[in-house]
């Protein structure tokens, strides 16, 4: 399927969206506010059920209003003609509005829509203040690379170093994957691209929350069809569930080949855990050794 069609749009659309319910639901959101049509205001201790059954009570004492039809000399028997009732007024179209890429948007602006390179996507983002990551942030952490680069890493959120230095993996997780680049794979940092899925860093380094990674991801998703990379490499579990739009842990997705738009997916254990976890280097070696071939490098 062409995935610029509407019908891949839209199944994108449906996925994020889908992805994003869930996302709050785990968080303990059990549902959504919707705005009362039939009450102007509930009065303090009235229960809604109340209020609406008061509702309905006034609008059936309300009389009807009839239109006065005039009385003219009829025959027995004779059909008063219909009144022809008022055509309604045109109610005028509401201009129609951009829409803004704020929390939990599915939709880019068309400003971003319309950007042509990462420097330009990088402008436009400004000094982002669409989510509350803003507040505490020292840098936005943009993302750092070849803007044609055959691999792309994707991470989850910059930490304390990331934050002070506005670049993606400087820190210790940062100085593992380098190793990994750089001695594992016998590429160059600068061959390859790194981002993350959240441009700004969490207080205390916390996972990113479902608000905040629906604001950045339309980002994200700008900077991977700017670089049209052939293979991305997700970081740890937020980085690819966020991608493959699943819930399903990292240790079963990881080692195996997933589809993002057409780019082939490699999920694997983030570096962080790595640092906690060293026997389980192993495993990463094992997905970096198939993106090696796939890239015709093993």
């Amino acid at each position: 399927m062409d995935a610029h069609s509407p019908r891949y749009l839209l199944l994108q659309i449906v996925a994020s969206l889908r992805h994003y319910l869930e996302s709050l639901q785990e968080g303990g959101v059990t549902g959504l506010p919707v705005t009362p049509t039939q009450i102007d205001a509930v009065p303090c201790g009235e229960s809604e059920p109340q209020a609406r059954a008061r509702a309905v009570e006034a609008a059936q004492k309300q009389p009807h209003q009839a239109a006065r039809v005039p009385t003219f000399a009829q025959p027995p028997h004779a059909a008063t003609p219909p009144i022809p009732s008022p055509a309604p007024k045109p109610v005028p179209a509401a201009p129609q509005q951009e829409v803004i890429a704020q929390a939990g948007d599915l939709f880019l602006s068309s400003s971003i829509r319309t950007v042509q390179t990462l420097e330009e996507l990088r402008a436009e983002i400004g000094e982002c203040q669409r989510c509350k990551l803003c507040r505490e942030r020292t840098h936005i952490v943009f993302g750092v690379g070849n803007p044609r680069a055959e691999l792309v890493f994707v991470g989850e959120a910059p930490g304390r170093d990331e934050d002070l230095k506005a670049e993606p993996f400087v820190g210790r997780a940062g100085q593992l994957l380098t190793e990994i680049i750089t001695k594992g794979m016998k590429m160059r940092r600068e061959d390859v691209y790194i981002a993350n899925v959240v441009k700004c860093r969490p207080p205390e380094n916390r996972n990113p929350e479902p608000d905040e990674i629906a604001a950045c991801e339309p980002f994200l998703i700008k900077q991977l069809e700017l670089i049209r990379p052939r293979i991305i490499v997700a970081l740890g579990t937020f980085a690819a569930q966020t991608l493959l739009k699943s819930k399903t842990p990292i240790s079963r997705l990881r080692g195996i080949w997933h589809s993002y738009q057409g780019i082939k997916v490699m999920p694997t254990l983030h570096p962080a855990y790595l640092l906690r976890n060293p026997h389980d280097k192993r495993l990463v070696w094992q997905d970096i050794q198939a993106v090696l071939r796939e890239l015709g490098r093993l």
